[in-house]
């Protein structure tokens, strides 16, 4: 079913868990999610790019993300990641998204939180709540902003002048591969809760960091952990494995489905999702 991202938020902030939230990239990563989320009777958010939302892609990709959710029995929300403007918004609004994320991070605070504002108020005339970010999260590959981390007095003050609903924090991850397995600010990330328990914390950059890592920020207080990176990975992988000589696509994908099912449901156990969904 599909629901908005408040609900599932407010999900896994009453149960002590993290929400996962997985980037897809066409039909068959969707399903394998989906897959995934009724086996394990898990709430999930399905999300795309700022990028998906500006191209044609976003206007395919959608009607996919809406059937699967529609024929789902678990609660699904329909998230646009990292937006980078009106435009983006605009398009994932219209697409059909049931929760907003806008990225206005690499700028100075008072400039992220006006900006951040501006788009909370424009989602609040669709009542979809918006996810916003402090502190730039960089990319793995440069080793970008790995030991910084938000402060709290940062944090609330972004979170009280934009009034977001959720709230991406730099704690020691980044985007993309890990040169090395990163360590994340526990204790930040438990200081930033207990000031903001009305914001949902969230972690970029979760594929590739260590399990023990990833369960200590879910009981610290983080409520959604997105997977980007490690979708691609499971799905082409098993793409690439794949003999050439099946040309059919529809069964060369099937293992692939499989692959992103497994993954899926890897990363629902480890946030503890798991049954959360009735």
């Amino acid at each position: 079913m599909l629901v908005s991202f408040d609900e599932v938020l407010s999900l896994a902030d009453k149960g002590g868990f993290a929400i996962p939230a997985f980037n897809v990239y066409n039909m068959e990563t969707v399903m394998g999610i989906i897959a995934a989320a009724e086996e394990k009777r898990a709430p999930v958010i399905l999300q795309f790019y700022s990028r998906l939302a500006a191209n044609e892609e976003g206007y395919y990709l959608s009607p996919i993300i809406l059937a699967a959710a529609a024929k789902a029995t678990v609660p699904v929300c329909f998230h646009l990641d990292h937006g980078a403007g009106d435009k983006e918004v605009m398009h994932a609004i219209r697409y059909g998204a049931t929760g907003i994320m806008i990225d206005a991070s690499t700028k100075p605070l008072e400039e992220n939180i006006t900006i951040t504002k501006k788009i909370v108020d424009l989602c609040a005339y669709n009542s979809i709540q918006v996810e916003g970010e402090i502190g730039h999260i960089g990319s793995a590959a440069n080793e970008d902003n790995l030991t910084a981390s938000t402060t709290v007095d940062e944090a609330v003050t972004f979170a009280r002048g934009s009034g977001v609903r959720a709230l991406a924090i730099m704690v020691g991850t980044a985007h993309g591969h890990y040169k090395k397995a990163p360590k994340l600010d526990i204790t930040r990330i438990e200081e930033i809760h207990a000031a903001l328990p009305e914001v949902s914390l969230v972690l970029h950059g979760g594929s590739g960091v260590p399990d023990d890592q990833i369960q200590a920020a879910v009981k610290a207080g983080i409520r959604k952990i997105n997977f980007g990176t490690d979708v691609c990975y499971s799905f082409l992988d098993k793409v690439f494995e794949t003999s050439r000589s099946l040309i059919a696509v529809d069964l060369f994908m099937k293992d692939a489905i499989k692959s992103v099912k497994a993954f899926a449901e890897s990363k629902i156990d480890l946030l503890m999702a798991d049954g959360k969904a009735d």
